[in-house]
Parts: C-alpha cells; sequence; structure tokens
C-alpha cells in the first residue's frame, strides 16, 4: 500500500480507463505479439519473443499499479481544503517574476498529472514550491536550471 491517492473524479475515471484499457487491449496485442514470435522458432535467441516479455512484464506491472491507486483513492472535491491557498486540485495563475509570463497550472498527485493538459505535480519544484500561498505571494523556487521567482495571481477551486 502506497498510500492516500488523492484525485479528482476526472483523473479517477481516466485512471480505470487506462486500467481497463491495459487489462483489454494491450494484453491483447501483447499475447498475439508473443505467440508471433513463439512461431518463429527457438525462442532462446529471439529478440522479438524477447521484447514481447518484457512488454509483458511491464503491461502487468502498471495495471498492478493502477490497481494500487485505485484502491487508496480520496477524492480532492470531497476534502475541506482552503481556497485561498494553494494547495492540491487548485487551478493557479502565476507570473514568472522575471519574463513577465503568465502561466495557469493546476496543481495535481502525480498520477493525475499525466492525464491533464494543464497538470502541475505537487511534488514537481514548482509545485512543492508554490504550496500554501496566497494570492499575492512570491515565491523563490529552485529548479534544475537554477532559481526561479513567481508571484501568485489567482487562486479557483
Amino acid at each position: 500500500m502506497a498510500g492516500q491517492v488523492y484525485l479528482r473524479r476526472s483523473g479517477y475515471q481516466k485512471l480505470l480507463e487506462q486500467l481497463e484499457f491495459l487489462k483489454t487491449t494491450e494484453r491483447i496485442r501483447i499475447a498475439k505479439a508473443i505467440g508471433e514470435a513463439r512461431a518463429q522458432g527457438d525462442i532462446s535467441e529471439n529478440a522479438e519473443y524477447d521484447a514481447a516479455k518484457d512488454a509483458q512484464a511491464h503491461n502487468e506491472a502498471r495495471i498492478s499499479e493502477c490497481e494500487g491507486q485505485l484502491a487508496d483513492v480520496a477524492f480532492i472535491e470531497d476534502l475541506n481544503i482552503p481556497s485561498d491557498k494553494v494547495f492540491i486540485g487548485a487551478t493557479i495563475e502565476i507570473q514568472d517574476l522575471d519574463t513577465k509570463e503568465k502561466v495557469s497550472y493546476t496543481l495535481l498527485a502525480p498520477e493525475e498529472v499525466e492525464f491533464a493538459d494543464d497538470g502541475l505535480s505537487v511534488f514537481s519544484p514548482i509545485g512543492k514550491g508554490l504550496l500554501t500561498k496566497q494570492v499575492g505571494d512570491e515565491a523563490v523556487i529552485k529548479v534544475p536550471a537554477g532559481t526561479k521567482r513567481f508571484k501568485v495571481l489567482s487562486i479557483k477551486r
């Protein structure tokens, strides 16, 4: 058990859809590839067979991971999260104080970020650096490329 996974209902649905895809379409595709590789004869030196078996192992691991995440979900919408601070589930507009560029993000669990166009993981350097900030607050955040300075312009739930 990895611990609580915080998702929006839309992220939960997309994770369910991904799990169904992995269990059906992807399993069938991989089984077919294994069968085709096996039909080529000696599997001891068959790169296609090895690749298909690796894909099968990866797929089964991903299925297990998705099932674990779905078992430990807490819906962000059901949590009593302050709306005046940057926390998971908040859509924020920030301004880079050096470039003056404005961007919007929704702070999400890493499990949901891959499904969201504007998602930002709460565990990313910028996500962590903005947590608990309020409108008007500035944050100086170390990122792999150096240090970035942001100002929180708005917070929506």
